[in-house]
Protein backbone atom coordinates (compact mmCIF):
# COMPACT_ATOMS: atom_id res chain seq x y z
CA UNK A 1 0.00 0.00 0.00
CA UNK A 2 1.31 3.56 -1.07
CA UNK A 3 2.28 5.28 2.36
CA UNK A 4 2.97 8.82 2.81
CA UNK A 5 5.76 9.95 5.25
CA UNK A 6 5.84 13.78 6.14
CA UNK A 7 9.19 14.60 8.09
CA UNK A 8 6.64 17.07 9.97
CA UNK A 9 8.93 19.35 12.31
CA UNK A 10 8.76 22.50 10.02
CA UNK A 11 6.98 21.44 7.37
CA UNK A 12 4.84 24.17 5.70
CA UNK A 13 2.55 21.75 3.62
CA UNK A 14 1.08 19.57 5.72
CA UNK A 15 -2.26 20.77 5.49
CA UNK A 16 -1.47 20.35 1.39
CA UNK A 17 -0.80 16.54 2.08
CA UNK A 18 -3.49 15.90 4.42
CA UNK A 19 -5.76 17.16 1.41
CA UNK A 20 -4.31 15.40 -1.18
CA UNK A 21 -4.10 12.19 0.81
CA UNK A 22 -7.59 12.50 1.69
CA UNK A 23 -8.73 12.51 -2.23
CA UNK A 24 -6.54 9.78 -2.96
CA UNK A 25 -7.33 7.66 0.32
CA UNK A 26 -3.83 7.01 1.34
CA UNK A 27 -2.15 6.37 4.91
CA UNK A 28 -0.35 9.42 5.98
CA UNK A 29 2.22 9.47 8.95
CA UNK A 30 3.05 12.57 10.43
CA UNK A 31 6.59 12.44 12.35
CA UNK A 32 7.32 14.74 14.38
CA UNK A 33 9.67 15.06 18.04
CA UNK A 34 6.19 16.31 19.86
CA UNK A 35 2.78 15.77 19.16
CA UNK A 36 0.90 18.20 16.45
CA UNK A 37 -2.27 18.65 15.74
CA UNK A 38 -3.66 16.45 12.76
CA UNK A 39 -6.94 15.92 11.38
CA UNK A 40 -9.61 13.35 12.88
CA UNK A 41 -8.77 11.19 10.02
CA UNK A 42 -7.85 7.48 10.77
CA UNK A 43 -6.11 7.80 7.49
CA UNK A 44 -3.51 10.27 9.18
CA UNK A 45 -1.32 9.02 12.19
CA UNK A 46 0.75 11.08 14.26
CA UNK A 47 3.94 9.55 15.44
CA UNK A 48 6.18 11.14 18.50
CA UNK A 49 9.55 10.18 18.56
CA UNK A 50 12.34 10.60 21.48
CA UNK A 51 13.94 14.28 21.17
CA UNK A 52 17.43 12.52 20.40
CA UNK A 53 19.13 14.09 17.03
CA UNK A 54 17.63 12.37 13.51
CA UNK A 55 15.02 10.16 15.67
CA UNK A 56 12.34 11.49 13.25
CA UNK A 57 14.57 10.47 10.16
CA UNK A 58 15.47 7.47 11.63
CA UNK A 59 12.14 6.34 12.40
CA UNK A 60 11.08 7.15 8.69
CA UNK A 61 13.66 5.36 7.02
CA UNK A 62 13.11 2.07 8.88
CA UNK A 63 9.34 2.31 7.85
CA UNK A 64 9.45 3.92 4.09
CA UNK A 65 9.22 1.01 1.61
CA UNK A 66 10.07 1.20 -2.11
CA UNK A 67 7.01 3.05 -3.70
CA UNK A 68 5.84 5.49 -0.89
CA UNK A 69 6.45 9.22 -0.31
CA UNK A 70 8.31 11.06 1.77
CA UNK A 71 7.55 14.63 2.44
CA UNK A 72 11.13 16.82 3.90
CA UNK A 73 13.07 19.34 3.29
CA UNK A 74 16.00 17.73 4.91
CA UNK A 75 18.49 16.46 1.84
CA UNK A 76 20.16 14.27 4.06
CA UNK A 77 16.63 12.08 4.65
CA UNK A 78 16.13 12.54 1.18
CA UNK A 79 18.90 10.78 0.29
CA UNK A 80 18.11 7.76 2.53
CA UNK A 81 14.70 7.49 1.48
CA UNK A 82 15.35 7.70 -2.26
CA UNK A 83 18.24 4.43 -1.55
CA UNK A 84 15.19 2.43 -0.18
CA UNK A 85 13.71 3.06 -3.60
CA UNK A 86 11.09 5.65 -2.46
CA UNK A 87 10.00 9.12 -3.79
CA UNK A 88 10.80 12.54 -2.25
CA UNK A 89 9.35 16.01 -2.41
CA UNK A 90 10.60 18.92 -0.97
CA UNK A 91 7.81 21.37 0.36
CA UNK A 92 8.32 23.68 -2.43
CA UNK A 93 7.41 21.19 -4.88
CA UNK A 94 10.81 19.36 -6.30
CA UNK A 95 11.17 16.00 -6.13
CA UNK A 96 14.67 14.56 -5.05
CA UNK A 97 16.10 11.95 -7.89
CA UNK A 98 18.41 9.93 -7.62
CA UNK A 99 20.13 12.02 -10.66
CA UNK A 100 19.76 15.43 -8.51
CA UNK A 101 20.30 14.13 -5.19
CA UNK A 102 24.15 13.95 -5.26
CA UNK A 103 23.82 18.12 -6.55
CA UNK A 104 21.74 18.55 -3.76
CA UNK A 105 23.96 16.90 -1.22
CA UNK A 106 27.02 18.59 -2.47
CA UNK A 107 25.14 22.33 -2.35
CA UNK A 108 24.44 21.63 1.04
CA UNK A 109 27.47 20.94 2.22
CA UNK A 110 28.82 24.41 0.10
CA UNK A 111 26.39 26.23 2.18
CA UNK A 112 27.14 24.50 5.46
CA UNK A 113 30.84 25.46 4.82
CA UNK A 114 29.67 29.39 3.63
CA UNK A 115 28.27 29.87 6.84
CA UNK A 116 30.30 28.41 9.33
CA UNK A 117 32.69 30.56 7.60
CA UNK A 118 30.57 33.62 8.37
CA UNK A 119 30.20 34.27 4.79
CA UNK A 120 26.22 33.36 4.19
CA UNK A 121 23.38 34.19 7.05
CA UNK A 122 19.84 32.94 7.16
CA UNK A 123 18.27 30.30 5.67
CA UNK A 124 15.91 29.27 2.81
CA UNK A 125 13.19 31.62 1.17
CA UNK A 126 9.94 31.51 2.55
CA UNK A 127 6.92 29.79 1.21
CA UNK A 128 4.72 31.58 -1.69
CA UNK A 129 1.91 30.97 -2.80
CA UNK A 130 3.35 29.57 -6.08
CA UNK A 131 5.51 27.17 -4.45
CA UNK A 132 2.10 25.50 -2.69
CA UNK A 133 0.91 24.81 -5.40
CA UNK A 134 3.84 23.29 -7.33
CA UNK A 135 4.18 21.42 -4.68
CA UNK A 136 0.09 20.30 -4.90
CA UNK A 137 0.81 19.62 -8.70
CA UNK A 138 3.67 17.39 -8.14
CA UNK A 139 2.69 15.44 -5.57
CA UNK A 140 -0.51 14.46 -7.55
CA UNK A 141 2.07 13.79 -10.55
CA UNK A 142 3.68 11.53 -8.41
CA UNK A 143 0.63 9.45 -6.77
CA UNK A 144 -1.20 9.61 -10.05
CA UNK A 145 2.73 7.88 -11.83
CA UNK A 146 3.17 5.22 -9.04
CA UNK A 147 -0.64 4.35 -9.37
CA UNK A 148 -0.05 3.66 -13.22
CA UNK A 149 3.12 1.85 -11.94
CA UNK A 150 5.69 4.03 -13.55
Amino acid sequence: MLNIYVDADGCAVKNEVYKVADRYKMKVFVVANKAMTIPQDPNVQMVVVSGDFDAADDWIVEKIEKGDIAITADILLADRCIKKQARVLGPKGIEFTEDSIGSALAMRELMTNLRHMGEMRGGPAPMEKKDRSQFLSELDRIIQALRRGA
